[in-house]
């Protein structure tokens, strides 16, 4: 079983660890800044914001920098921005799903579809993808040096309630219902895991192999070109064998 979100996608190449634990820092520290300045900086009556200091936690954020991002965050008045998602497909009919965060409507959408159409791909409509994916929560754990016992991590993931349990290549990878990923990431950290990422990511049914090098090469690089942009929060596909 494979996420194929930016994080899950890890296990594809161990060396990118740090860059992934950087990108998802900065990716919650957006997120808390963007809540706090939808809904104030309380978190007992701004439950957005709780739930993302629980994400951020679970994903090993010291607190304080949760509470130093709070604090900036309520103290500059910026922007507003809303939360958009962009449906579409990539070189070979892959299936793409891109949510952003923007102050400009138009420069954002502008930018994603001119990013499907440079690499042969097409944005589409609402919805045109986005039934063939699923909610879960996706905890990653990497254990470069060994120091897990596979059996005794599957056990306590189970027990904490995990859905799925698979290990490749020294990573491993635990499906929760997505409600339950930072509680069970909790959990798992109580144990002594050192938890790689821990969020809501969306799984396709179903994927899809690029056999042709220029299919691959081009999604490749639309994959590059949307983690590049800063208005892209996350982007989700169903291929197998891209490098994202």
């Amino acid at each position: 079983m494979s996420g194929h979100s930016k994080w899950a996608n890890i296990k594809h190449k161990k060396e990118k660890t740090d860059k992934a634990k950087a990108k998802i820092f900065t990716k919650i520290g957006k997120e808390l800044t963007i809540a706090v300045r939808e809904g104030g900086p309380d978190p007992a009556s701004n439950s957005k914001l709780r739930d993302l200091i629980q994400k951020a936690k679970a994903n090993n954020v010291p607190n304080e920098n949760i509470e130093r991002t709070i604090k900036k965050a309520d103290g500059v008045k910026g922007a507003d921005y809303e939360e958009i998602t962009y449906e579409g497909y990539g070189p070979a009919g892959v299936a793409v799903i891109v949510t952003t965060t923007t102050d400009n409507r138009n420069r954002t959408a502008g930018n994603i579809r001119s990013y499907f159409s440079k690499y042969h791909g097409n944005m589409g409509t609402s919805g045109c993808v986005s039934f063939m994916f699923a909610d879960k929560g996706m905890i990653v754990i990497t254990d470069e040096d060994g120091d897990y016992d596979e059996d005794t991590l599957m056990e306590q993931a189970l027990e904490a309630g995990a859905e799925d349990f698979s290990a490749t290549e020294g990573v491993f990878e635990i499906t929760t219902e997505p409600d339950d990923v930072y509680a069970v990431a909790d959990a798992l950290k109580a144990q002594n895991y050192n938890i790689t990422s821990a969020e809501v990511t969306k799984i396709p049914s179903t994927y899809v192999n690029i056999d042709n090098e220029d299919d691959l090469k081009f999604m490749n690089l639309l994959l590059e070109k949307l983690d590049e942009d800063d208005d892209v929060l996350d982007v989700y596909h169903n291929c197998e064998n891209c490098e994202n």
